[in-house]
């Protein structure tokens, strides 16, 4: 197989593996889940934390076989680009999402619907299901929403890839796409519950929750051939890439797990996963 089918195979695992497996949690979702969901954000949080500070950043300034390390300043524009293109991706998903919890509005609550119960509507089912046309729509719109936001993740998975091409498993690359796919489980979640609560068939649901996460793999191809053209430009597209992570990290992922359960095990679980990224790089 080819590198870039490789890299396709993958990104498709975890684009449309992680999402279509969020879709059958949401099919099934039980009210305990949370304590584990946050510790596996958190988990996930320190990896990806660990690979962009210790490997893309570090790549990004002073790519493999360059002469001279990348202008600081043009690697930090790219880093707030990837962070603002994320940012508002994730903005337009809150807003499609707040408008099904009403309560977000009132003056004491987080101006958030990341807390997994409102993020997946599990505390709103019952009163969704008398209006179910309202809450099917509520998931075609997160769909399109969640898939919009997976192209410049599957870009993170193609631009940590052209960094080293030849190490399909086991390098930054693959750990990426690992760990995206583990974030898109609760997406996934995001997008089922309203379409199986808006009278959509648990099966084609979970197919649509599924294909959202296709758009990672046209991400990853750019990601990848945009590195592939110089060392300036897999500079701009690490620096990118980083952005966009660092904003998944601290946008979305420790927030998350700290909605979900205020413990200080998710702290923990965040340390552990930067000692185990530190294990992956550098071990």
């Amino acid at each position: 197989m080819s590198t870039i089918g490789a890299i396709i195979l993958v990104t498709t695992v975890a684009g449309v593996g992680g999402t279509g497996l969020g879709g059958v949690a949401g099919a099934v979702i039980k009210k305990d889940s949370q304590r584990t969901v946050s510790l596996l954000l958190s988990f996930a949080a320190g990896v990806m934390l660990a690979v962009v500070c210790f490997d893309l950043l570090q790549e990004a300034i002073l790519p493999t076989g360059a002469s001279e390390q990348t202008n600081i300043f043009i690697v930090l524009l790219s880093i707030f680009v990837g962070y603002g293109v994320v940012y508002l991706l994730n903005y337009l998903i809150d807003r499609s999402t707040d408008d099904e919890v009403p309560h977000i509005a009132e003056e004491d609550h987080p101006q958030t619907a990341d807390d997994l119960g409102e993020l997946i509507h599990s505390k709103h089912l019952e009163e969704h299901r008398e209006k179910n046309s309202g809450l099917f729509a509520a998931g075609v719109v997160m769909a399109c929403a969640i898939a919009l936001h997976n192209v410049p993740e599957g870009i993170v998975i193609g631009a940590s890839y052209a960094k080293n091409p030849s190490v399909i498993l086991g390098g930054s690359g693959f750990v990426m796409a690992v760990i995206i796919g583990l974030h898109n489980i609760p997406e996934g979640m995001a997008v089922s519950v309203p379409l199986i609560s808006g009278g959509d068939g648990r099966l084609h649901a979970v197919v649509i929750t599924a294909l959202s996460g296709a758009p990672t793999i046209i991400g990853a191809v750019i990601g990848y051939y945009v590195g592939l053209i110089s060392t300036l430009m897999l500079s701009l597209s690490l620096g990118f890439a980083s952005g966009a992570m660092l904003y998944v990290v601290f946008g979305e992922l420790l927030p998350e797990a700290i909605l979900m359960w205020r413990s200080k095990l998710p702290a923990l679980a965040t340390v552990v996963g930067i000692a185990v990224g530190l294990v992956v790089i550098f071990g």
